[in-house]
């Protein structure tokens, strides 16, 4: 007992037996007094109990150190979406739609893989409701991502840019939320093994829209109510992200809380998180723009392009980096900076991306990263859609980048 007063302090404290509980965090030690009349009667009672707290000199004022983190913790897809659900961030209904998307992304992503073993490249032989030739995994990935909302059990209205109009889910498996998606974005570059991607957002029902149904006879009740429920303005997001299949694949998803990005980890078949809070730089160095348009653009978009290669004061350019693939393209920019673009031109008057599949989820990422969506004149996230497959040019990226070409196009 001498040693304690070395390093520790103690104090002895008298307690009835009643106050004290048998596992404590603080060490103590039980002292029992045997009474000698009871010894000499062959048995043993507790007369008093002693506790002695022991307290290492100092301790009391140092905070706890922070827990090392394992080198073999990981934090999951699944697991982050239920923390965001404890938060309050997203409800449970929210977080199974996220997690069957998650679950359709892991599915394309081993089809895209194997597209030249399983003889999943070229074209279907069919045309899409853009007038755009399908190829054989558009088609695919477009029945695996409707199976897979359907499934959930929590969209009630799920649209896609490969279907003509959006589908109403089966009453019996039907739940709230509206489900837009591009579920094979730059399929042309399938077949030579560059990257693609799905693109999705998530709403609430809406029934208030000003979407021009009229009366059309091909437009049953259903088919009007699915239009109702779709036509929403990017501000009513309550979740996006894409998924990009390359030679990793990326699940990059908000759910307006900033921007966080996921890695497929082969080994576990799970998306591990891997980057959170990304921030985009407010300015760039790189454009990724069709410059094979070039000629087709108005005086006003060459100026500005004219501006880009012009090495002026810096004596350097920006750099051109396009792969026709709007989920490359964009996560590059969301990393590095700079501005991606797919503006109008003479044959195509609103460009090529669509507003509800393409353009408003992109926006609302970009902007939790910090950086900037416009259609050169106006924030994507305020158009309100008039059409299910509406077209819009699209400038997005860095703050700085956009409000340039902006003022190019005022």
């Amino acid at each position: 007992m001498a040693n304690i007063t070395i390093a520790q302090t103690c104090s002895r404290l008298l307690l009835p037996s009643s106050h004290y509980a048998p596992f404590d965090t603080t060490f103590r030690r039980r002292r029992t007094t045997t009474n000698t009349a009871s010894r000499n009667h062959g048995s043993s009672s507790v007369r008093n109990i002693g506790v002695v707290r022991c307290t290492a000199l100092g301790t009391e004022a140092t905070e706890p150190k922070a827990k090392k983190k394992s080198s073999y913790e990981i934090e999951t897809l699944t697991h982050w979406l239920l923390k965001q659900e404890q938060n309050g961030v997203i409800d449970s209904e929210l977080t199974i739609v996220l997690s069957s998307i998650s679950t359709a992304c892991k599915q394309i992503a081993s089809l895209v893989q194997r597209a030249n073993i399983s003889n999943l490249t070229g074209v279907q032989g069919a045309v899409n409701i853009q007038g755009e030739d399908q190829k054989k995994l558009d088609v695919i990935s477009n029945e695996v991502f409707s199976s897979c909302l359907k499934s959930s059990g929590r969209t009630g209205i799920i649209a896609s840019e490969e279907e003509d109009v959006p589908v109403a889910v089966e009453e019996s498996f039907s739940g709230n939320y509206v489900v837009v998606f591009d579920p094979l974005d730059g399929s042309s570059n399938i077949d030579a093994a560059v990257s693609t991607g799905s693109i999705f957002g998530v709403y609430s029902p809406n029934d208030e829209c000003l979407a021009d149904i009229g009366d059309n006879p091909t437009l049953d009740q259903v088919t009007q109510r699915c239009v109702v429920g779709v036509c929403q303005p990017g501000n009513n997001l309550l979740a996006a992200g894409y998924c990009m299949y390359s030679s990793s694949v990326i699940f990059v998803i908000t759910v307006g809380e900033g921007v966080y990005v996921f890695t497929l980890d082969p080994m576990y078949g799970e998306f591990v998180l891997t980057s959170e809070k990304v921030t985009i730089p407010r300015s760039g160095k790189i454009y990724s723009f069709n410059e094979g348009n070039y000629q087709m653009w108005d005086d006003k978009l060459k100026k500005y392009m004219d501006g880009l290669k012009d090495p002026g004061t810096s004596g350097k350019p920006y750099s051109a980096r396009y792969i026709g693939s709007l989920v490359g393209d964009f996560h590059r920019t969301m990393l590095y900076g700079g501005i991606y673009g797919y503006p109008g031109d003479a044959k195509n008057k609103n460009g090529k991306l669509r507003l509800l599949y393409e353009c408003a989820p992109m926006s609302f990422i970009v902007e939790q990263a910090g950086g900037k969506g416009s259609d050169g004149r106006q924030r994507v996230l305020d158009i309100l859609p008039t059409e299910i497959h509406q077209r819009i040019p699209l400038y997005i990226g860095s703050v700085e980048e956009v409000d340039k070409v902006e003022k190019f196009l005022a």
